[in-house]
């Protein structure tokens, strides 16, 4: 489900195979790289994406390249002879542009077959079934958007990957990484424009609850922090909010959202049981923006000690603590909390 991206613009170093482990110990199954590369000596791609297909190997990643006709040309491979791309260590192509739906039908019945999800018609479907393609390794994969303001509408995307989930295919989406970023526009590579804000694991998430199949990394690399908050994610299905402050007794522990789901805010299930903070009155002057971490007072009486994150701005209230707010990139996660999330607060470095 979760994948990563290696570019092969450069040389290839130690630094990039150790980041390629660390992704795989998170949860990593897949990387992706892309072959339009405008390099004068074919054979230095040829090295790099075999150094990177040997890597993959090595770390039971698979390895999925995004190609066009010139590509195939400059790398000498052949359609009809699939060995030939295997042999390089990958194991399955995102087709751009510049091939036969023929061709493609054919190359799926040797690897899985990516098409631009985006670009996709009825029309070629028909032609791909008429050629016999091999549907179960057929696959449906977005592009990544490096200009602003270009990413793909929320409600488009939605209906175009309903379509391709009628037809039985398989679909893929880039979310923004938050580590090194791809030249040269030295941008954020999102799928969805509304996701170039969003924190990694934001955006995971909200892919995984509007039914992606696969989601990769499009940037080169996502921070430490990001890592683990995706690896306790997929492992723990806990979700990570980082703060701008939040108290060391709240930290390292696992917090729930009541059952019973509130529309203007989160409830912390173990707050008013645990009575971790001072119950004085403070900070209750403050506004309560979206994002705000609260503790009702003594004021509240037998609330007294409840903990909550806002979901939407209100006003201050005197029986209501601020102790701190969720970062701008992970914000979009509380409209994803539902009833019993799992839920860790972490102070922002």
């Amino acid at each position: 489900m979760l994948g990563c991206s290696v570019y092969l613009s450069s040389k290839l170093s130690n630094s990039d195979f150790e980041y390629l482990k660390q992704m795989k110990q998170i949860g990593c199954h897949g990387v992706f790289t892309s072959l339009h590369i405008p390099e004068d000596d074919p054979q230095v791609l040829i090295d790099r994406v075999t150094q990177l297909g040997s890597w993959c190997r090595q770390l039971n990643l698979n390895l999925i390249a995004d190609i066009s006709d010139d590509g195939f040309a400059r790398l000498q491979w052949r359609l009809d002879e699939p060995d030939s791309i295997l042999a390089s260590g990958v194991t399955g192509l995102r087709i751009d542009y510049g091939i036969s739906m023929q061709a493609i039908a054919t190359l799926t019945h040797a690897m899985p077959v990516a098409l631009n999800a985006s670009t996709l018609t009825q029309a070629d479907v028909e032609q791909l079934q008429l050629f016999g393609a091999n549907f179960k390794r057929l696959e449906a994969w977005h592009n990544y958007y490096p200009r602003p303001e270009t990413g793909l509408a929320r409600d488009w995307f939605d209906e175009k990957n309903h379509w391709l989930h009628q037809l039985g295919i398989t679909t893929q989406a880039f979310i923004p990484g938050d580590g090194g970023l791809r030249g040269p526009l030295f941008q954020r590579l999102p799928t969805l424009e509304a996701h170039r804000i969003y924190s990694p694991l934001a955006a995971f998430v909200e892919l995984i609850h509007q039914g992606v199949d696969r989601i990769y990394i499009g940037d080169k690399t996502i921070s430490k922090s990001s890592q683990v908050a995706l690896s306790q994610y997929l492992t723990e299905d806990v979700i990570s909010l980082h703060l701008d402050r939040v108290s060391p007794v709240l930290q390292n522990l696992v917090w729930h959202n009541r059952p019973d789901v509130a529309r203007d805010v989160v409830r912390l299930e173990e707050g008013r049981t645990k009575q971790l903070l001072d119950p004085t009155p403070r900070n209750a002057d403050q506004p309560r923006l979206r994002g705000s971490l609260t503790v009702d007072n003594e004021r509240y009486g037998r609330y007294a000690g409840e903990l909550q994150l806002t979901k939407c701005d209100l006003l201050p209230d005197e029986k209501v603590n601020v102790l701190g707010r969720v970062c701008v990139a992970d914000r979009p996660l509380l409209d994803l909390i539902g009833a019993n999330t799992a839920i860790q607060l972490i102070q922002e470095e």
